[in-house]
Formats: C-alpha cells, structure tokens, sequence
C-alpha cells in the first residue's frame, strides 16, 4: 500500500516540477540548467548519506548494480532531464508534459523485450489508455 503513496507524491511533485522548470529556463540555457539542477541534487544527497553515516554501503553495491543505476541516471536524470529542459525552454509546459507522458510505452516495450514481461490484454489497454490520453490532451 506505501507505494501508492510514494507514486502519487511522485505524481504530485513530477507536475509541480515543470512549472519551476519552465520558470527558471525562462533566461538560462538548458545545459546550465541541468547543471546547476545535478549540482544542487548531488550536493543533497552527499549531504543526507554523511548525515546519516549512510555512505559505507556504497561499497557493497555490486558491478552490475552499479551498471545498471548509472545507464538507468544517464538515460533519465542526464538525456532525458536535458532533452526535456530544450522541450520545455521552447515549448509550453501544457504541451511538453503530456507528450513526455507517453513514456509507459517505451518502458512496455523495453520490458517486453528486454525483461521477458508479458503481454496481456490489461496491459496492452493501459498502453492504449496512455496514448489517446496524452492525445486528448494535445487537443
């Protein structure tokens, strides 16, 4: 039940986020942006382990771990984050934000192929959900 909890505040925050996004882009370069944006999270979360004598199990995270977590923060929180600043620098946030939102497609695809999910009716209607969602929100 927690995760319902934790994915709706991550809703919450994911749509408040664009307004302060589109705001600060207003007179900076995206690159600068998410700069100063990994600057400020890196420094946080140095900060939080150190307070928390949290840093030793850094260590013990396996080579494949470690792998996977730095590809998974290269592809969102650095390509994806920057692609998203040049989106929303030049774009309405009202338009950017649903069309980044088709994003469940992708992760459908990916897992399908690469994780061995399966297909299933539900799911292949949530897809579908997803896409004329986004595209009613376009209109």
């Amino acid at each position: 039940m927690n995760y319902y909890i934790f994915a709706m505040l991550t809703a919450f925050c994911f749509g408040l986020a664009p307004i302060f996004g589109k705001l600060g882009l207003e007179s900076v370069n995206p690159v600068i942006a998410l700069s100063i944006r990994s600057f400020i999270i890196s420094g946080i979360m140095l900060f939080w382990l150190i307070l928390n004598k949290d840093v030793s199990p850094l260590i013990d995270v396996s080579m494949t771990g470690w792998t996977f977590i730095a590809l998974e923060g290269i592809f969102a929180a650095l390509l994806g984050q920057l692609f998203y600043y040049y989106a929303l620098k030049s774009g309405d946030a009202s338009v950017v934000v649903p069309l980044i939102a088709i994003f469940p497609l992708f992760t459908f695809i990916a897992a399908v192929l690469f994780l061995g999910d399966k297909f299933s009716l539900t799911k292949i209607g949530g897809i579908i959900s997803v896409v004329v969602g986004v595209i009613l929100l376009r209109l």
